[in-house]
């Protein structure tokens, strides 16, 4: 297994990717941490690695309160007596341009998709450490780099995921201490499915984002989960400061979905 007895903290780990990454962490032999706002999701997939044999629990997270970190992290090193895997996946989203978005819906994106990546890496970094390495993993996005209209908030937040990314690879190497950033396209989730059912024809977006990957498909919480697992391992031991993109090819191509403009 290549994850054998590696302690694991998942953020936004009750449902979508991060359940995903939940999963195949377990699969692999780490213990996982799910740290979650959404109580009963998060106890639900626990119950479901439970069940698979996994060591998993659950911690009541708000990514963007510190002192919620905080604790997340004493008790997790209470536990456990180390972490050796951060994974920053808890995020929200809306669409809306700059003129159409309030101080509190920016502040409350920011303070989740950002700050929180900020906030768990700040308080995990010691003890890995003090461990001797580890590996941080941001859930960035390919609208840090090339994004649709009216996603003002979110696309500023996972460009600042790559910058901090890259930072912290920088600071922390000496320290063996891989950072590093995943870059999904479209993967089908929850928030997807909400996001299309938000449109006036939801079929018809559908059809668009499929026709808009060049594989032909949209991407499953698996390719996300697979793309974490390298990165978490010992296969990746020289790799940091770095945006995996895993969108299918999607990045590079100039036409988008109709829908979303």
């Amino acid at each position: 297994m290549r994850l054998q007895e590696k302690v694991a903290i998942v953020t936004g780990g009750s449902q979508g990717i991060g359940k995903g990454i939940a999963r195949t962490f377990g699969k692999e032999g780490a213990k996982v941490i799910v740290a979650d706002i959404n109580e009963e999701l998060g106890r639900e997939c626990v119950q479901e690695l439970q069940n698979n044999d996994v060591d998993a629990f659950f911690h009541p997270t708000d990514v963007s309160d510190e002192a919620s970190v905080m604790e997340l992290v004493k008790v997790v090193s209470d536990n456990y007596g180390g972490i050796d895997i951060l994974v920053n996946n808890a995020a929200i989203n809306f669409r809306k341009a700059v003129h159409e978005t309030s101080l509190e819906e920016w502040n409350q994106l920011l303070g989740i998709n950002l700050t929180g990546p900020f906030l768990c890496s700040k308080y995990v970094l010691p003890l890995m450490q003090k461990r001797g390495g580890g590996s941080i993993i941001n859930i960035a996005s390919w609208h840090a780099e090339k994004t649709i209209t009216r996603l003002a908030a979110y696309a500023s937040a996972k460009g600042g995921i790559t910058a901090l990314t890259r930072q912290m690879a920088l600071d922390y190497g000496a320290d063996q201490i891989r950072v590093n950033a995943v870059g999904p396209s479209t993967v089908d989730t929850p928030l997807l499915q909400k996001t299309f059912e938000s449109l006036d024809d939801p079929d018809e977006a559908f059809k668009q984002t499929l026709d808009y990957q060049p594989m032909g498909r949209i991407g499953t919480t698996e390719d996300i989960a697979n793309a974490c697992l390298f990165l978490a391992s010992d296969e990746s031991t020289y790799v940091s400061g770095q945006t995996l993109m895993v969108d299918g090819g999607a990045i590079n191509k100039i036409a988008r979905p109709l829908m979303f403009d």
